[in-house]
């Protein structure tokens, strides 16, 4: 009896263990919050360090001008305003972040990843057309549906996606993210415009295209550093 209380008690600790393993990467603060400011000494909280909590104040948890339509007239159509913890400090360490996403006719957000969030998205005006898509292990499945004002779409983290207006006017939308600071990887600048660039030759086996459309395609997204 003794022994099996002993392998159960050892048991339990290890379950313990391994639960701190798992969580330990993204812990929850520890205090009421941790205001980012921007100086390179002081402590370190996710990136930033903390303000002095005695000079805290409103202004740092707060944010103007999510009500005026962003810039569309990119050859993309479209422009998001994003508020993360670079626009409002107080979000460090809170795990949370905003956008908004505004859309001319036609526009898109073309396929892109958030490495660091999974994003809940709501139209508020117009008709888009989002999807994503899933990993190799799922077979590279696409996930889309036509959304209109009102409706809301979640992107998991880490997968491509993508939204598109497909109506006859603007469009609006917000976004929420599981990141204070969710980061973005647009797939085409990343590929085609990386600095130093990709090799060529690596992106026309890749893609199953001539050369000389890759060497386009670099020229279009950024500087063809290959000769």
């Amino acid at each position: 009896m003794e022994l099996l209380l002993r392998l159960l008690v050892a048991h339990v600790i290890l379950l313990a263990l391994s639960y701190s393993f798992v969580y330990c990467y993204d812990p929850s603060p520890l205090q009421d919050f941790c205001v980012a400011a921007n100086e390179t000494n002081g402590v370190f909280v996710n990136g930033k360090v903390c303000k002095d909590p005695k000079s805290v104040t409103a202004n740092d948890f707060s944010y103007s001008g999510l009500n005026i339509p962003g810039n569309t007239t990119s050859f993309i159509g479209s422009n998001v305003t994003t508020v993360d913890v670079n626009k409002i400090p107080g979000l460090n360490t809170l795990g949370v972040s905003l956008a908004r996403l505004d859309f001319a006719r036609g526009g898109q957000n073309p396929p892109h990843i958030h490495p660091r969030a999974s994003e809940i998205l709501m139209v508020t005006k117009g008709t888009l057309l989002v999807g994503f898509v899933s990993s190799n292990q799922d077979n590279n499945r696409l996930f889309s549906k036509v959304l209109r004002t009102g409706d809301v779409f979640v992107f998991p983290i880490g997968l491509i996606h993508f939204q598109m207006n497909v109506g006859r006017t603007r469009a609006v939308a917000f976004a929420g993210f599981g990141s204070q600071n969710p980061g973005t990887i647009t797939i085409a600048d990343a590929v085609f415009g990386s600095s130093p660039s990709i090799p060529r030759e690596v992106l026309a086996k890749a893609f199953q295209l001539d050369a000389n459309l890759v060497r386009f395609l670099q020229i279009v997204y950024g500087p063809a550093l290959w000769s």
